[in-house]
């Protein structure tokens, strides 16, 4: 291997590349940390060298030269994943995407972007011509759009937009092959999928194409209530009002809001929260649900201050869990979807099952056009054994766990990896070096 990495080194003249063990590392990792079960699993597990291309051409030069020489590449953006999606199983090269920042052209309505660009500047950029991006992780601010299509699957916007794979949310893709000769593949439509959310196996995205939404003024408000269950219904009942337009609506059980300590001031002890980010125009409707509800309008920060201090999309989707940990490290998290009936009966025999040893937070979103409770639970973790009932028991009762505690594709939330991936990769990775060991099937492929 070492013979391999230094032929590969003296091929790369003139891209950057790192060496220094210590940094090599640190861009080896991600944040598998807030799992207990994937730590002792991925430990030790680092690329051989980073390399940071700038443009397709040296993209093209590194995926030739790791086809040559036999050498695992996996593909990697601000590394703000949860899965180990971008930890090297088997060494080699950390291909680094962060220095490929350029935002190829803004229409109304579309972007195109490198895949390296944050997804916080890419949002800044629509916004001056009256668009936004539809979606985001709470990582925006650091998050690069290509590991969010990569590794990622909604956020925040979800609520109005569905998900980052329903049809519609990404229009296309430019892919590198990783073939003695690789080449550039555009895909548009439909054929998007064959990389969406493939966790880097199959080709390695240089651009992409992306929709936009309306880029409304949006205020943010924070609703207090002394049950749950009655936070949980409000949060279902404004999802649902079609004619408001939101862009998150998360709700907390105590004692969450706890972990929030900038917002302490806002959130009574012992009480239960809904965090929104709310078009203006929708506004003058929201006290009235509110009262309906018996909820209390704790925080609002009217759209023209949306710069300014707190941000409450920094305190939902996995943020959650980050600032939880902050404070108890013996935390870790589920991802649940409860059955798209909209009674909450279900969410509801969850929440008192459990009590505070897996602490109910929600994010609401659309699918199918359906707005639909996903969780992530805060759960007090003992064992991997008692964590493993507690999945287990969630999936008895007919809640579908994304399972955040597994670097392999098939073992989370797909639980089948789509047959059109294994055929695109067949066609684009011929070696298999493209981040190996993530998938249970291509393994299988490998050993027979």
């Amino acid at each position: 291997m070492t013979t391999k990495l230094d032929a590969l080194i003296n091929s790369l003249e003139g891209i950057e590349t790192i060496t220094d063990s210590v940094q090599v590392a640190k861009l080896s990792q991600d944040y598998h940390t807030f799992s207990p079960v994937l730590v002792p699993k991925l430990e030790g597990k680092v690329g051989d060298i980073v390399v940071r291309p700038v443009n397709e051409t040296e993209v093209l030069k590194v995926a030739a030269a790791c086809a040559k020489h036999r050498v695992p590449v996996t593909v990697r953006g601000a590394g703000t994943g949860n899965y180990g999606q971008c930890v090297p199983l088997h060494g080699g090269v950390i291909l680094d995407m962060t220095r490929m920042q350029e935002i190829l052209w803004v229409k109304p309505g579309v972007a195109r972007v490198e895949a390296g660009v944050k997804l916080a500047t890419l949002d800044k950029k629509t916004r001056e011509i009256g668009w936004e991006i539809r979606m985001a992780p709470s990582t925006y601010r650091t998050a690069t759009i290509g590991g969010f299509i990569a590794g990622g699957s909604g956020g925040i916007g979800s609520i109005q937009y569905g998900l980052l794979g329903d049809r519609g949310n990404i229009l296309a893709l430019r892919v590198i092959t990783v073939e003695d000769e690789p080449r550039a593949i555009e895909l548009r439509g439909d054929d998007v999928q064959k990389v969406n959310h493939a966790w880097g196996i199959n080709g390695i995205i240089t651009e992409i194409e992306i929709p936009l939404g309306p880029a409304y003024p949006w205020a943010e408000v924070i609703v207090t209530f002394d049950e749950f269950m009655t936070a949980a219904k409000f949060g279902q009942a404004l999802g649902n009002a079609d004619g408001m337009i939101k862009k998150l609506i998360s709700v907390f059980a105590s004692p969450i809001p706890q972990y929030f300590h900038a917002l302490q001031e806002y959130i009574s002890e012992g009480t239960h929260s809904v965090f929104l980010i709310i078009a203006e125009s929708s506004l003058e409707f929201l006290p009235g649900l509110v009262q309906k509800y018996g909820g209390e309008i704790t925080y609002e920060k009217p759209a023209e201050e949306a710069g300014k201090g707190i941000h409450l999309a920094e305190f939902s989707w996995n943020h959650t869990t980050l600032l939880a940990r902050s404070v108890d490290t013996g935390i870790t998290y589920l991802q649940s979807m409860f059955p798209r009936n909209g009674n909450l009966q279900l969410l509801e025999e969850m929440y008192h099952h459990f009590g505070d040893e897996v602490m109910m937070h929600l994010e609401f979103f659309r699918v199918n056009g359906v707005v639909v409770p996903g969780a992530l639970q805060l759960v007090r973790y003992t064992t991997e054994e008692r964590l493993n009932e507690i999945i287990r028991y969630h999936e008895e009762q007919g809640v579908s766990i994304a399972n955040p505690h597994t670097y392999i594709i098939e073992d989370g939330g797909r639980k089948v990896i789509d047959p059109e991936q294994l055929k695109f990769k067949e066609i684009v990775d011929p070696y298999r070096l493209m981040n190996p060991g993530k998938s249970k099937v291509i393994q299988l492929q490998i050993q027979n």
